[in-house]
């Protein structure tokens, strides 16, 4: 039996946790900054990164007083994310690695949020294809054995939960935009604008979501608008255009499993639709475990752990680090 404890500041969150054999959730700690970055309809670097700094040792207390023993490990987020944000984070964990003397365990943030799938009741097996979307990645990604990736398509332009949070600024909804554009979206027709799908037509695994951005923009410059037809719509074609290079992505690989993560996998709409139109094994991570969180790099943490992924205590942020693949 072996404990892991997960630290994740890529963004706007404070994560940490303590989990048992990559499976068990002992605790899972969040402190989000949203009402801190609401008034400015974005996240401000600065603001987050003195935020991690506020409360991550409180946290860990309270997470360690909570799991009782030490951990065997300690897992970070090393990137992709802002800098002073992943600053707070790798440098906290490189300090409590040095004085337990246990192994750090560096973690892709992508790598976390697919592995908040296995923290569910029926964890995936490999093979799987991952759909990871949310503020800063949209992307399909291919997972034939554990911590190998291999990255079939991600968007050209916006990402699908950063395209979310601008159109719900247009439309003056609270942000961030993926919960107040669902809920605007229950009272509205899906079909009442036809915006556009982007990269639709094309065999090629990208999306874009800069045109569908802007058709929702030209809309509402024409006034006279029904937010929640507006609202709705943009859902309904955000959604469509996942679902559209899914399906590519499922035949080109022929797999028969498909994780979803990341904050975008909260989406009510997004969850149905996968399940009633593709017909494959799904799994996703419990709605608390969408959002960034401590647990999630914990989990990665302790198979890469496993699987001799252990750094050294010269581990640095990584702000735009790309997806590892260990053969």
């Amino acid at each position: 039996m072996s404990r892991i404890l997960g630290i994740e500041t890529s963004c706007d969150e404070t994560g940490v946790a303590v989990i048992e054999d990559g499976r068990r959730m002992i605790v899972n700690l969040v402190a989000s900054q949203v009402d801190i970055h609401a008034r400015f309809g974005g996240v401000v670097p600065e603001i987050a990164s003195r935020q991690h700094t506020h409360c991550i040792g409180q946290l860990t207390r309270e997470a360690l007083a909570e799991a009782g023993d030490r951990p065997d490990a300690v897992a970070v987020t090393q990137g992709p994310g802002l800098m002073g944000s992943l600053l707070v984070g790798v440098n906290f964990a490189k300090a409590l690695a040095y004085a337990w003397r246990v192994p750090l365990v560096p973690v892709h943030h992508i790598e976390g949020h697919i592995f908040s799938a296995f923290l569910g009741q029926d964890p995936p097996d490999f093979p799987f294809l991952a759909l990871v979307v949310s503020g800063g990645h949209t992307c399909l990604i291919d997972s034939p054995r554990p911590h190998e990736y291999i990255v079939l398509g991600a968007t050209r332009d916006d990402a699908i939960g950063e395209c979310f949070d601008k159109v719900a600024r247009l439309l003056g909804l609270s942000y961030p935009g993926g919960p107040s554009i669902q809920k605007e979206a229950e009272g509205g027709d899906p079909l009442a604008y036809d915006f556009p799908r982007g990269l639709a037509k094309s065999d090629t695994l990208e999306f874009s979501y800069s045109g569908l951005k802007t058709a929702a923009l030209y809309a509402w410059r024409k006034g006279g608008v029904n937010v929640q037809d507006l609202a709705a719509s943009f859902q309904h074609a955000a959604v469509d255009t996942l679902l559209i290079k899914t399906r590519i992505a499922l035949a080109q690989t022929r797999a028969r499993r498909l994780v979803l993560a990341g904050g975008v996998a909260a989406n009510r709409l997004l969850r149905d639709r996968l399940r009633a139109e593709l017909d494959v094994d799904l799994f996703m991570p419990p709605l608390s475990l969408c959002v960034d969180n401590g647990a999630m790099i914990a989990a990665a943490g302790h198979s890469r752990w496993l699987h001799g992924g252990a750094g050294s205590m010269r581990v640095t942020p990584f702000p735009n680090m790309p997806l590892p693949s260990c053969r």
